[in-house]
């Protein structure tokens, strides 16, 4: 086998010599895995995906570094995927019924109705159809092959999950929690006196005792308005230092005095809180087998694709296929 794949290679070898001697070239070779080539246009239409997808997600430095990795592992991720693909064949994993699901469930969350309507879809987002199957059926392919290799490896004990939990305390405390009303008031187009005298006229209802849901639901602005006033449901971090500042000192059903952000003004009240507190065992459990599974199975695949590659002709002809990008 070993001899008619280095066959195989000089035989590519020969032909892109003889392209180049008649300055024909038609495809240039940038590694061989076992019988299949990968060339360096497809080299080259994978970095640009891979960089394009890098661009939509980072900006500034993390795009650099985001970059960098992509150029330090493209080539490797490549010969992987390769092999994964011809194990995929090898152990005849069909995956036409997982593609299908996941296809009518992208239709089903984002209502579309036919294959026809899905396709517009794609096209409209700068996907070909097929080449949008062709990629998701090589994904699920290469994802069933770690599944059955490498899944029933991974083997988590009840005396891990709690040395973990005693251990990493920190990773389950719940921040405060507040459940926050408001009447909101814009500052846009107000003149400062109007505005002045339609905050006493709403704090005096409140005090009163005008039922602060009420007061929300008639003397807001847009778009709490329509709301009643309900913001909703916030971790401590997740708030507006500002807000935060305002809410922290008080007690369920206690009302702030009015407080500015740059979008306006806003009364607030506490509907509800809930303090700091550490996470039961019980809660965090979940969580904890998923940290600890992805780990383990982290270092399982790695252990299998260094396993694969041993096991497996593979040529690399071009070590830096990026001198050829303009």
């Amino acid at each position: 086998m070993l001899q008619r794949k280095t066959i195989l290679a000089g035989i590519l070898l020969l032909g892109a010599a003889v392209f180049g001697s008649a300055q024909q070239v038609v495809e240039e070779i940038v590694a061989i895995v076992n019988d299949e080539a990968i060339t360096l246009s497809e080299f080259k239409r994978e970095y640009d995906e891979r960089l394009q997808a890098a661009q939509a997600q980072y900006k500034g430095e993390a795009l650099d570094k985001a970059i960098e990795f992509v150029k330090t592992h493209i080539l490797d991720e490549m010969i992987t995927d390769v092999l994964l693909l011809q194990m995929a064949k090898t152990m005849n994993i069909n995956v036409t019924d997982q593609l299908k699901m996941i296809v009518e469930n992208i239709k089903k969350t984002n209502e579309i109705e036919s294959d026809d309507e899905f396709k517009r879809a794609l096209s409209q987002q700068g996907y070909n159809y097929d080449d949008w199957i062709g990629t998701m059926e090589k994904r699920i392919m290469r994802e069933a092959v770690l599944r059955n290799e490498v899944g029933r490896k991974v083997v988590i004990d009840d005396a891990e999950i709690v040395d973990y939990y005693k251990k990493h305390q920190d990773e389950f405390v719940v921040p405060d929690e507040y459940q926050l009303r408001a009447v909101y008031l814009t500052i846009e187009n107000k003149e400062a006196a109007a505005l002045e005298a339609r905050k006493a006229e709403i704090e005096a209802k409140v005090k009163s005792g005008t039922p602060f849901e009420t007061v929300a639901e008639t003397d807001s602005d847009e778009p709490l308005k329509e709301a009643k006033g309900s913001l909703g449901t916030f971790k401590e971090n997740e708030l507006d230092k500002t807000l935060l500042a305002a809410v922290k000192p008080l007690k369920k059903g206690e009302v702030t005095s009015w407080v500015q952000n740059k979008n306006g003004w806003y009364l607030l009240q506490v509907e509800d809180r809930k303090d700091s507190r550490v996470l039961p065992f019980d809660e965090a459990r979940g969580s904890i087998t998923e940290k600890i599974g992805i780990e383990k199975q982290n270092v399982e695949v790695q252990k299998f694709l260094a396993e694969i590659k041993t096991k497996n002709y593979i040529k690399i002809l071009k070590p830096n296929p990026f001198e050829d990008k303009s």
